[in-house]
């Protein structure tokens, strides 16, 4: 074996491009990268560091996934907490297949990802031969931007150079395929000649600022506006100050998408929380009523909740010009980055430029206004109080997350799976300033939520972690990915590690909306799920689990939890009957059908239907 083989120029590669972490699943068609791996000192536990530092100096840390799918969750998940480019690996075949849901995962939430994946040798593509698939057709849709297969050893420091520097450029999914045999052939001394690209693992992000004349079209456009709306996305990430500092300017209210909530400051007297099915009355309330509205860094597809088209003047603001006016028909769109392009539209509304600065009448109408959101963000406050303590059977899982709030550490990280739990985390989890919270959001897959808070831990090991799962999401993905927990817990500084799980039995989410949407009964072949001991499994694993089966427990297991010096699995009995009724009046105009369908489910939707008459009710005498 020569010396130095094409998988080492792999891992030097990574390390060039400040990759400490690779997540994935071994295999016959990877291998010669494994070995790599090994090498490089990944297989000493202190390799890759431990912190999100780029750490050049060490070796590349492989981390072992129980399937590939939650690993290519790990780096997304990754990608998500730190801010870098996550790498995932796997072989060819089965292995490749099983990253799909991840990748896509990362390609409709816009997180940079690259996937390195092996293959059959080039001598036998083409025979059938075991395990070998069209890799380049399976992944040309997910990685649209960037799919390529390495064919010779001279060519894979380019490849990599521009799979890494497209998924920056872009946030999207790359794909990387290195046949087993590229792989073991020997390192090739590259030369700048005819046919070979020697390329450099370089990127910096472009300071992207809108025209001016764009800029003061659109500050015409707020600076117009009497009833002014801001909703607020993930692009708002580094913006938070400047989003604050125009909203007071305008006496604006804020909303935010599900993948904002995180970057708004939820305390704030006119933030009205999060917009859409699972959103806030006052944020239903602040989209319908207003005249102006800014959309900062979202792309949220719940357009049902947006204004309706001519009922307000828009501007949006977007560092990818492909998603201006992509919900919502914007007057003026505005492609740049989102703090500098607030500041100058703040400067611009402060008279810079021969802006007119508001009269007296419109400043007096803009404080009637600044009033009446404040007015209904206090009202949903109390509206989400009460119901977290309406009496459910046994436990209100509203009451699970409101009992996490205020008990939250300020440097936690959360990861929220998708299923009911997100209704309870987007309404009634207020997040600390700084403390990160990630899902899987446009994509909206089930499983997400262990993997992504692995990913969190292994990136800062001296933040505690709170993942919150249901029951469906659990025995999809994390009861696996526990074990993945237990075998790492002890290399990290800060052994919290808390997973609070739904048990309801149900797919709750798919139950209410198949009442919702399709004015259908419950249908318990496809809802019910086996009941599972996810506390006694936490046990039979070292962890410690803790099962919660009345609201009185609740606050002595998250104490409990969040002080533990191991990881804590908290199962919950709560009650699948809890409706996840939308904010009125969207919610008003869907009671029909769900009560319709809940009358079809006779004595077995009794529960539910008494539940439903008690929400719509405290939202009616709040109207």
């Amino acid at each position: 074996m020569a010396d130095r083989l094409v998988a080492d120029v792999m891992v030097e590669r990574l390390k060039a491009w400040g990759v400490n972490r690779v997540f994935g699943y071994s295999g016959d068609g990877i291998n010669g990268f494994m070995g790599a791996l090994r090498r490089s000192g990944a297989g000493d536990p202190g390799a890759g560091g431990g912190t999100d530092s780029s750490n050049r100096g060490a070796g590349v840390e492989f981390v072992q996934a129980r399937h590939e799918e939650t690993a290519a969750f790990m780096a997304v998940g990754h990608a998500k907490y730190t801010g870098q480019v996550g790498v995932v690996t796997s072989t060819q075949g089965p292995g490749a297949v099983h990253l799909l849901n991840g990748l896509y995962d990362a390609k409709l939430d816009g997180v940079p990802v690259v996937a390195i994946i092996g293959q059959q040798s080039r001598s036998v593509l083409g025979s059938a031969y075991m395990q070998e698939i069209d890799l380049l057709t399976l992944f040309k849709d997910v990685a649209a931007q960037f799919a390529q297969m390495v064919s010779t050893p001279e060519q894979l420091p380019m490849v990599l150079d521009r799979a890494f520097r497209t998924a920056l450029e872009t946030r999207t999914p790359c794909v990387v395929i290195v046949p087993h045999d590229i792989q073991k052939a020997p390192a090739p001394e590259l030369d700048q000649e005819h046919g070979i690209i020697v390329t450099a693992p370089e990127w910096q992000p472009a300071r992207v600022l809108p025209h001016d004349n764009d800029l003061a079209r659109a500050a015409e456009v707020l600076g117009a506006g009497s009833k002014v709306a801001f909703l607020v996305g993930q692009g708002a990430k580094n913006a938070q100050a400047e989003v604050v500092a125009l909203a007071q300017q305008l006496d604006a209210g804020i909303t935010t998408s599900l993948l904002g909530k995180p970057y708004m400051d939820e305390t704030l007297p006119f933030a009205a929380g999060t917009m859409g099915h699972l959103g806030s009355t006052a944020s239903a309330h602040l989209m319908g009523n207003c005249d102006t509205l800014l959309i900062i860094g979202s792309n949220d597809p719940w357009t049902e909740f947006y204004p309706k088209p001519g009922a307000a003047r828009a501007v949006q603001v977007d560092i990818d010009g492909r998603k201006v006016g992509n919900r919502y028909p914007v007057e003026v769109g505005l492609v740049g980055d989102a703090a500098e392009t607030l500041a100058r539209l703040a400067e611009l509304l402060n008279g810079e430029g021969g802006q007119p600065q508001a009269s007296r009448p419109q400043a007096e109408a803009r404080k009637q206004w600044r009033a009446e959101v404040e007015e209904q963000v206090r009202s949903w406050r109390a509206l989400a109080e009460e119901r977290s303590r309406v009496p459910a059977s046994p436990v209100n899982p509203e009451l699970v997350v409101r009992e996490l709030s205020g008990r939250l550490p300020h440097n936690a990280q959360v990861s929220v799976d998708v299923g009911s739990c997100v209704y309870w985390y987007a309404r009634q989890l207020t997040l600390p300033a700084g403390v990160p919270a990630h899902l899987s959001g446009t994509l909206a897959s089930m499983g997400c939520s262990v993997p992504y808070g692995i990913a969190a831990k292994l990136a800062r090991p001296d933040r505690p972690v709170v993942a919150l799962a249901g029951d469906g999401a659990m025995q999809m993905a994390g009861i696996a990915e526990l074990v993945t927990v237990a075998h790492r817990w002890r290399q990290w500084p800060d052994p919290r590690f808390v997973v609070c799980v739904f048990n309801n039995r149900d797919l709750a989410e798919v139950t209410w909306e198949q009442r919702e949407t399709e004015s259908e009964p419950r249908f318990p072949d496809s809802q019910e799920i086996p009941d599972f001991p996810y506390a006694g499994y936490a046990e039979l694993l070292g962890l410690t689990g803790i099962r919660v089966e009345s609201p009185e427990q609740l606050a002595g297991a998250w104490d409990r939890a969040l002080a533990a010096e191991r990881p804590v699995v908290i199962e919950v009995l709560t009650d699948p009957d809890v409706p996840l009724l939308p904010p009125f009046p969207a919610g008003a105009e869907k009671l029909d059908g769900m009560r319709s369908a809940l009358a079809a489910e006779g004595e077995s939707g009794e529960g539910a239907a008494a539940l439903l008459d008690t929400y719509a009710g405290q939202e009616e005498s709040r109207g």
